[in-house]
């Protein structure tokens, strides 16, 4: 029987795997190791039960009790705190989920590797902060690892069975977010449940908010120049209001290869839990006819300023990465408390990466995960303190 683990077991991702791994015969058909989650100790034990996890672990020491109780009877162990989810990655399964949000799944990713596993890499922020070091552990042990966000995907289908020298371009579509028709004017004054309102879908605050101001899609930016190894002039970006084609591949005829779909991440996450073969999903199908027509636009630069700032971060190299993604985390955090506005986020990492490029070597530093995770550090009190001194 195939073992599994998810890891962010309770966010939007896990919940969908959640989905297709019961969909697919739950504990008859798999062994699930371990479920990771955060606050919602109570979901995290009801999946637990329902997949005879052998342990359940959540990131927070505050909440063991809570999912002790909750657990009470059944056969499931239960631990807490970061080490715990380290510890969790380093028991044997055949296919992992990294689905943790941010910097804080970094360490289980790699523990995952180190076992020579197939990681479900949903957790973009890996690549982003740590991308050479996270590719060359999974190539000492012999693991892969499967891109789940829906447009590296996407990417990852239109290169099976082509030669990544035959590419002359990679194209990631982005819906705009809950701004992308609003007057310039009005952005500054956008509050946090208008920029948590996406008019596609629904993944959570904080994935919808970085879509509206589209750091989302500077990080995936990031995110597909290192998993494919092209160059960053390789990457183009293109507002497309469906969200129907989620990223196309160039080739050097001229030819596109598109892959489409209706906005559903089951499309990824399956294909990943299923590969290399395909299985039929619980998902929509597409009626083109219905649809009417595809529209497509380049993003506006003064709306997204995010997407010039990853460019500058592929071209410092090195550590800048990490010092990007935990800025914007830090930043994402303000505006949600109501300390900055929506505009600010943008202006903060901006300083944030200027300020540490000139009194580090961002991009000469070497890669290992001690240094991202300080620099991680480094980066969001930074951010902290420029907005405490009000530089923003």
């Amino acid at each position: 029987m195939r073992k599994i683990s998810i890891f962010g077991a309770t966010g939007s991702i896990g919940e969908s795997t959640f989905d297709l791994l019961m969909r697919q015969g739950g504990p008859e058909a798999f062994h699930t190791v371990a479920l990771t989650g955060g606050r919602n100790v109570a979901r995290l034990a009801e999946m637990a039960i329902a997949l005879r996890a052998e342990i359940a672990v959540t990131a927070h020491d505050e909440c063991y009790d809570t999912l002790k109780a909750a657990l009470s009877g059944h056969k499931i162990a239960v631990a807490s705190g970061a080490q715990a989810l380290v510890e969790a990655a380093h028991r044997p399964a055949d296919w992992v989920m990294s689905a943790i949000v941010g910097s804080a799944g970094l360490a289980p990713g790699f523990a995952a590797l180190s076992q020579g596993r197939t990681l479900a890499l949903a957790n973009k922020e890996s690549l982003v902060t740590a991308g050479p070091l996270l590719l060359a552990e999974a190539r000492a042990h012999g693991a892969t690892i499967l891109p789940v966000d829906s447009e590296h995907s996407a990417i990852f289908q239109g290169l099976v069975g082509e030669d990544i020298a035959d590419v002359e371009r990679i194209i990631i579509t982005a819906s705009g977010g809950a701004f992308r028709d609003w007057p310039m004017e009005k952005l500054a004054q956008a509050s946090v449940a208008q920029a948590s309102s996406h008019p596609n879908w629904d993944m959570g605050q904080r994935i919808t908010i970085d879509s509206a101001s589209m750091f989302n899609k500077a990080l995936e930016v990031i995110e597909a120049k290192e998993f494919f190894a092209v160059t960053p002039d390789q990457i183009e970006v293109v507002v497309h209001p469906q969200s129907i084609v989620h990223a196309l591949v160039g080739f050097r005829d001229g030819g596109l290869m598109a892959h489409m779909g209706v906005p559903d991440m089951r499309h990824a996450i399956g294909y990943a839990l299923n590969w290399p073969a395909r299985r039929e999903l619980p998902v929509a199908r597409l009626d083109l006819a219905a649809i009417g027509q595809l529209d497509f636009r380049a993003p506006d630069p003064a709306r997204y300023p995010a997407l010039r700032l990853a460019r500058e971060v592929m071209e410092i190299g090195g550590l800048a990465g990490a010092a990007f993604n935990a800025a914007k985390e830090a930043a994402l955090d303000l505006f949600i408390a109501g300390r900055i506005g929506f505009l600010d986020m943008a202006r903060l990492v901006e300083q944030v990466l200027s300020e540490m490029s000139a009194r580090q070597g961002l991009g000469t530093a070497a890669i290992s995960l001690d240094n991202v995770l300080a620099t991680d550090a480094e980066a969001r009190r930074l951010a902290f303190a420029i907005c405490d001194q009000g530089r923003t």
